[in-house]
């Protein structure tokens, strides 16, 4: 099964836009849910320096919330930051510097953050595709990280978040993860010939299992993983030229990519979905194609779990 199929798939019911591309079904939106103001809640935006991420970052900030944004490049991030402020007029922006591909360096960020704030809403936006397989200095797979880092974030958090009213999580994942069933035997991607793209799915479609799985959890969170629509971000331009070039007069915006993101961050109606949810464009859909094989057993699932956890506190 192709990306292309789940590109074909992910395109339906999406009408023309003379200036962007595409927009999302308009049926399907309710401007009042995003007519909100948020002051003294708390967000964490993940790769909040450019795309999605900073689109989600600056809508937030229109709206007072405050924001803590999770970066790797500290320049990128301050010239991030110092935007947000000044198109918003919102002060409450804050600054860390994280590599989330580093384990230890995400472990001690959370162990500092629990100690120093409090937390509203988590937004997992940051993520890489590698197209060639390359190692971190601990020896993970680059893109493996994209689980881990995940992983490891949300799991420290979880504790922050549990004590305030209304939490959610919200985890960008991709339509790319509807052509991977999960597979668990090869997390480093050491056993087959290696396929960027198709590794990067497959971390999708493991955040949507870790979305599951934390929303049995903890029923006090909301959690929700959603599928952004393919936007025109650096990071498709730069992983996935062939793909860009093809769709490039198709592909959403920044802002429209974020949109759905926002609702799940800040509006009523989406908390009152079920936790563990999926979607695209402010509606729940499917994590898997008609007549695919992709869903994974209860048994398989935990044994995702238990590897991550075993990596996790490897790095602890």
């Amino acid at each position: 099964m192709s990306l292309y199929r789940s590109v074909v798939w992910f395109t339906k019911g999406l009408r023309e836009d003379t200036k962007s591309g595409y927009e999302s079904a308009s049926k399907d939106f309710v401007p009042h849910d995003l007519e909100v103001q948020v002051p003294g809640i708390v967000f964490l935006v993940t790769g909040g320096n450019s795309g999605i991420g900073k689109a989600t970052a600056l809508e937030i900030a229109k709206r007072d919330g405050t924001v803590h944004l999770v970066c790797r490049d500290q320049a990128r991030a301050e010239d991030a930051r110092g935007e947000i402020i000044r198109e918003s007029g919102n002060q409450n922006i804050f600054l860390h510097i994280v590599d989330l591909s580093d384990p230890k360096k995400i472990w001690k960020f959370v162990e500092n953050f629990k100690q120093e704030h409090k937390l509203h809403v988590l937004i997992n936006n940051a993520g890489c595709m590698v197209n060639k397989r390359e190692l971190t200095e601990d020896g993970l797979e680059k893109n493996a990280t994209n689980t881990l880092g995940v992983y490891i974030l949300t799991t420290g958090l979880i504790p922050v978040l549990e004590k305030e009213h209304d939490p959610r999580v919200i985890t960008i994942s991709s339509g790319g993860m509807l052509v991977q069933k999960l597979n668990t035997d090869d997390l480093q991607s050491e056993r087959t010939a290696f396929d960027g793209t198709m590794v990067y799915a497959q971390n999708k479609r493991q955040q949507v299992v870790l979305t599951e799985w934390w929303a049995q959890g903890h029923p006090a969170i909301h959690f929700s993983s959603m599928h952004p629509g393919w936007a025109d971000t650096s990071g498709v331009r730069h992983a996935m030229l062939g793909f860009h070039v093809r769709f490039r007069d198709r592909l959403r915006s920044e802002a429209q990519g974020a949109d759905t993101v926002l609702w799940l961050a800040l509006s009523s109606a989406a908390a009152a979905q079920p936790s563990s949810r999926f979607f695209q464009d402010w509606k729940p859909v499917s994590t898997h194609l008609p007549l695919t094989r992709t869903s994974s057993s209860p048994a398989e699932e935990e044994t995702l779990i238990e590897i991550l956890e075993q990596l996790a506190q490897t790095f602890k």
